[in-house]
């Protein structure tokens, strides 16, 4: 674990291109360019934190923290996204990777972290709560995307 640079941007890009082009985890429509990523990783590992995770010296998935809305009393919140590859997955990378991110987010002044699951996602589910994070909601057909009505459910844990 590490924390990321801008010159991760284009191995982040690629593990990340399969959620966004193949599924409905992430709601994006288009992958961002490497240099979309570039700024993503600056803006959020200054405001907050992003980590990588290496193994054999390549990118094996990836956390961050981000804001969590734009009102100045919810500046104590954050929201929190994290993307492991295929072939690394079931791996403890994602708990590994959480484990070292929430210290850091702590550290920045955030008090709770919120994770938005698109749905159904049982292994994103699993993880997430076996960190700590607990159901909060369920936005309904909050988002269109492959055809289809899509739902959120949102998780919660304090830091």
């Amino acid at each position: 674990m590490r924390p990321a640079l801008a010159s991760d941007a284009a191995a982040c890009r690629a593990l990340y291109a399969p959620h966004v082009m193949d599924s409905w985890v992430s709601f994006e429509l288009e992958l961002p360019t490497v240099t979309e990523m570039a700024r993503r990783i600056d803006d959020y590992a200054t405001s907050h934190a992003w980590l990588v995770a290496e193994v054999d010296g390549a990118i094996a998935g990836y956390a961050y923290g981000s804001p969590h809305r734009t009102r100045a009393a919810y500046a104590t919140s954050c929201d929190v996204a994290i993307y492991v590859g295929a072939r690394y997955s079931r791996n403890g990378i994602g708990r590994t990777l959480y484990q070292a991110l929430f210290p850091l987010l702590a550290a920045q002044g955030c008090h709770a972290a919120f994770a938005g699951i698109a749905l159904p996602n049982p292994s994103s589910i699993a993880l997430h709560e076996a960190v700590g994070f607990t159901p909060v909601g369920i936005y309904r057909e909050v988002g269109w995307k492959l055809g289809g009505w899509r739902d959120v459910g949102w998780w919660q844990r304090l830091l």
